[in-house]
Order: C-alpha cells, then sequence, then structure tokens
C-alpha cells in the first residue's frame, strides 16, 4: 500500500514530521522558502527567516532586534519613529538633529505637534502670542509689525488710523482730505452722498462737493438757459454787469449770432449785436 508523498515544492524533501510554510497553496520547507521569498534586512543584509518577525516601511525591511535608531542606537520597536534621508531615528534623535526651534522659547518643535510657520520662522501654537494682549493667535488672521505680530483687533486699537466719518479703524486703502483720513466709501458728497473717491470733487467751508451738487448750490447761473455755470468742468463763460452766460448762450437775442469776441448793444435786458442793434 502506498502513500501519497508531501514534498517541498522546490527541493522535492519530503516534509512529512517537518516545519514548512504554505504560501499560494504551495508547501515550501523553511530553508527553501526563506531562500526564495525571505526579506533581506536592511541593516544586516541577512534574509529575515521564518523565525523571526518581519518589520517593514515604505517596501523596507527589518529584524526585530535590527530596527534602531541610526543616531542613539534604541529599539524603534513599537514605538514612534520618523525617517530621513534613508535613516530611521526616533522622536527625539530626530527632534534634536531636524526639527524647527520655536523662535519665542527656543525650543524643539517636536515632530506631529501644532506649530505655526511664517516667513521662514516656527512657533509652538501656544508661543505665537499677540504681541499687545499677549493671547494666543492661532489660526486667527495677525498683522506684522517691527518683528512683532498683533491679532488684528490689537492693531487696529494701537495702529490703525480711525475713519473721522465712521471713527472705525482704516485696515486698507483709505484717502486722505483735509489731513484727515476717511475710508474710500465713508468719503461721500455733503449733498448727495455719492462717493467721492477716485472722482473730481470741490469744497466749500471744507465740506467736499461732487461737481453736480457743487454747481447747483453755489455756482452763479447762465441767463440764457440758466443752468449753473461753473469752471470745474473746464467750461468758459462770459459776465457783463454781475451777469453771466456761457461762452454759447452768448448770443444775439435778436438774430442768435453769437456775440462772444464781438461787440454788442443792450436794450433793457437784451443784448442784441451791432447789426440788431442798429435796427431798433
Amino acid at each position: 500500500m502506498s502513500t501519497e508523498r508531501f514534498d517541498c515544492h522546490y527541493c522535492k524533501d519530503t516534509l512529512l514530521g517537518k516545519k514548512y510554510i504554505l504560501k499560494e497553496d504551495t508547501q515550501y520547507c523553511t530553508k527553501c522558502y526563506e531562500n526564495l521569498f525571505a526579506n533581506c534586512c536592511e541593516v544586516c543584509s541577512l534574509p529575515i527567516g521564518c523565525n523571526c518577525k518581519d518589520l517593514s516601511y515604505k517596501d523596507r525591511h527589518w529584524h526585530e532586534n535590527c530596527f534602531k535608531c541610526a543616531k542613539c542606537s534604541r529599539s524603534l520597536v513599537d514605538k514612534p519613529f520618523a525617517a530621513k534621508d534613508e535613516l530611521m531615528l526616533c522622536t527625539e534623535c530626530y527632534s534634536h538633529e531636524y526639527s524647527s526651534k520655536c523662535s519665542t522659547c527656543k525650543k524643539t518643535v517636536m515632530p506631529g505637534s501644532r506649530k505655526m510657520e511664517y516667513k521662514g520662522n516656527s512657533w509652538h501654537e501656544t508661543c505665537f502670542l499677540c504681541q499687545r494682549c499677549q493671547q494666543p493667535i492661532g489660526t486667527k488672521s495677525f498683522i506684522p509689525k517691527d518683528n512683532n505680530y498683533f491679532c488684528v483687533p490689537c492693531f487696529e486699537k494701537q495702529f490703525a488710523y480711525q475713519c473721522c466719518a465712521c471713527k472705525k479703524a482704516i485696515t486698507t486703502g483709505g484717502v486722505t482730505y483735509h489731513d484727515k483720513p476717511w475710508h474710500r466709501e465713508c468719503f461721500t458728497c455733503i449733498g448727495c452722498k455719492r462717493q467721492l473717491a477716485g472722482q473730481r470733487f470741490t469744497s466749500r467751508e471744507n465740506y467736499p462737493y461732487c461737481l453736480d451738487c457743487f454747481s447747483n448750490l453755489y455756482a452763479k447761473k447762465c441767463v440764457g438757459c440758466t443752468k449753473a455755470i461753473t469752471s470745474l468742468a473746464g467750461a468758459k463763460y462770459i459776465s457783463f454787469e454781475e451777469r453771466q452766460w456761457h461762452s454759447e448762450c452768448f448770443t444775439c437775442m435778436q438774430c442768435s449770432v453769437s456775440l462772444v469776441g464781438r461787440g454788442f448793444l443792450t436794450q433793457r435786458d437784451d443784448i442784441l449785436c451791432t447789426d440788431c442793434g442798429r435796427e431798433k
């Protein structure tokens, strides 16, 4: 009576009564398995045998006894570690060699801890404080000034100009009028409240006016068309006996010929060209 053979798939030695390893439904003796499939240790270059624990990190493998910090040689098994230029390091050695230092307390910012970074400097989250209120800034907005850092409310209280209209801080932009700061949206015509920033305007008694409001309120009126005369928009006008005309309105009352640069006659309130005046 024959018995079925149970051999190593590779060397054909019998596995009866021996330790073997099954890989993809195929059995191997331990020696063949290690020669064929075992990973080599990164440190000692020897195969990681069946009786050893295979520790791996990013396709690299170590014997349990070989998995140590490259600086202090302490075991990294079941401990946090960091990798730097192919070297495996404990967190203490990594921090000492490579971690940034807090700009305030000068202590190491440990890997994995929350930190703040700005223009190449680093801080522990609890060390990045507003210069004025000394509270952690955290993820809130801040404003740098003279190598110090301020939360926005403190910066506004200490440094920002206040708009002379609404009395609130001007953080960006703004305009200056009569040496006083204004928000652009607050610098408006005293008459119609239209924004004047970037527009032509004039003033009366230190109050700003848009050209339309100033003309309607204060400009002389043309005798011809009764509309306002203002030189602010570049308009030319004629003045005679305390009366004013736009240049284009200064015409003969009878024949409408322009009287600009010509002689003219008056008949009561009418202005006439010399020809029409003689006919009268």
